[in-house]
């Protein structure tokens, strides 16, 4: 029984001096590693930057990073393709976030953690509770307050020896360019066409290097634009995509962990341009499919000549970015904000008021959901019918039959037809397409679901 109980004794003594013949080798490698950089230049380069050596511990170090700084970044300095000079580069950088969403929550903290110099976060925004999902950053104690003041308290909290710059602002033409000289790399962490092509062409015009990511649904891609020679955002897309194209989150969902995946990789490869360490990607594209696990990294064309931003012949500078209309340019809007669409005539439509009058008061009528499926799923108002706006034209006899048996339930002739969406738009397409096709009565609800959920019952879900 005794030998038994001595064997574990025995396990955790050996494990005991294996880990501390393993902190002598670190400490001997650090050693080494600061011996070898003590006649270098490094150390004036940093003196600027850093206390100086006579402030150092013990005064072993003679690169300019103090001890706390050595402790903090120790895994960084150990890495032989990292070292020493990729930590005090780092340390010298900065690095301005658009965006302190789904794609810059994670960013932001591994900037912060690994020990970039300064970091600017542009976002006008407010944390909201579908923001808690993906954007990691934030916390429900900061739900209604500024993403700004909550990314910044998160990364000072990592990292209180770095400085963050706060601009509580929306990014425009009129501020873009003060701002973004004031950084050394660009990451755009933004989900729409006019602010991708805005950022984009200051990066240019700038002459700054830009790490670009997008995350949709469950898939998500990465590159760096305006470096070293490589291309620009307008030489792979001269023309803004359709309207139809381009899709948010807002609309569209995202699988929380999505643009984790992308953001963290922006992060990464902010810190290789700021390090001076490794291959980034410029030139490449990164694609990941969260669903197949997949990630492929595909050439993307060079840089174009026709380029309107950064070609041969442009002319584009800074007083032509300031004049040039974004929105227009790409036919979307700049806010985050969807957009309210006015495509039928008013005596077309009804508000989410006047619809619940018409319910109360017992009239005949159908109402039908144009939204998808899988949206009809989550919430509907009582009674509706579910025919998605792609395969509304197919189902015209569904309306037909659900009319006439309204009209034959309620012993009334000219039942009435009402469609309604999400928020207001998709329901006015509907109501076109049913004119079109004999219908000439449908009417939609103005504002659909989400106005419903603030005009007439508080407690409808919203989504």
């Amino acid at each position: 029984m005794e030998s038994q109980r001595e064997e574990p004794n025995r396990k955790i003594l050996d494990e005991i001096d294996a880990l501390k013949a393993q902190k002598s080798d670190i400490e001997a490698r650090i050693s080494s590693l600061e011996s070898q950089l003590r006649d270098s230049s490094l150390a004036k380069q940093c003196n600027g930057a850093f206390p100086s050596i006579s402030t150092v511990a013990s005064n072993h170090s003679r690169h300019g990073l103090p001890s706390d700084a050595i402790y903090r970044y120790s895994r960084h300095l150990l890495l032989p393709s990292f070292g020493v000079q990729g930590q005090s580069n780092l340390l010298k950088s900065s690095v301005l976030v658009v965006g302190a969403g789904g794609l810059g929550s994670p960013a932001l903290l591994y900037l912060a953690a690994c020990g970039v110099g300064r970091i600017g976060i542009v976002d006008h925004d407010v944390v909201e509770l579908n923001n808690m999902h993906r954007q990691v950053i934030h916390t429900e104690a900061y739900i209604g307050k500024s993403k700004v003041e909550s990314a910044a308290a998160a990364c000072r909290s990592i990292n209180s020896t770095i400085e963050i710059v706060e601009y509580r602002e929306a990014l425009r033409t009129s501020n873009a360019l003060e701002i973004f000289s004031k950084f050394d790399l660009i990451i755009d962490a933004t989900d729409n066409a006019p602010s991708r092509y805005m950022i984009n062409d200051c990066c240019v015009v700038l002459k700054k290097p830009l790490v670009s990511g997008a995350a949709v649904g469950l898939e998500g891609q990465l590159t760096i634009y305006n470096y070293q020679g490589g291309p620009c955002y307008r030489c792979l897309f001269p023309t803004p995509p359709p309207v139809t194209a381009c899709q948010r989150c807002s609309d569209s969902g995202v699988l929380g962990v999505v643009p984790g995946v992308i953001g963290i990789l922006q992060a990464l490869e902010a810190i290789k341009i700021a390090s001076n360490v490794g291959e980034p990607l410029s030139g490449r594209m990164l694609l990941f499919d969260a669903l197949s696990g997949r990630i492929r990294v595909v050439k993307i064309r060079g840089q174009s000549p026709q380029c309107e931003a950064c070609g041969e012949k442009s002319t584009f500078n800074p007083e032509q970015f300031r004049e040039f209309d974004y929105e227009k340019f790409t036919q979307t809007p700049l806010s985050t904000a969807p957009p309210k669409l006015n495509l039928i005539p008013v005596e077309s439509r009804i508000s989410c008021k006047e619809y619940n009058e018409k319910v109360v008061n017992g009239e005949a009528h159908i109402l039908v959901d144009v939204r998808p499926a899988h949206h009809f799923d989550i919430i509907s108002l009582p009674n509706s019918l579910n025919i998605p706006l792609s395969s509304l034209e197919a189902r015209l006899s569904e309306i037909s039959a659900a009319l006439k048996e309204e009209e034959t339930r309620k012993s009334v002739s000219g039942a009435r037809l009402y469609t309604v969406c999400r928020r207001g738009n998709d329901s006015q397409r509907a109501v076109q397409l049913l004119h079109k096709l004999g219908f000439t009565s449908a009417k939609d609800i103005v504002g659909g679901l989400t106005s419903w959920q603030t005009e007439v019952d508080p407690d409808f879900p919203a989504y």
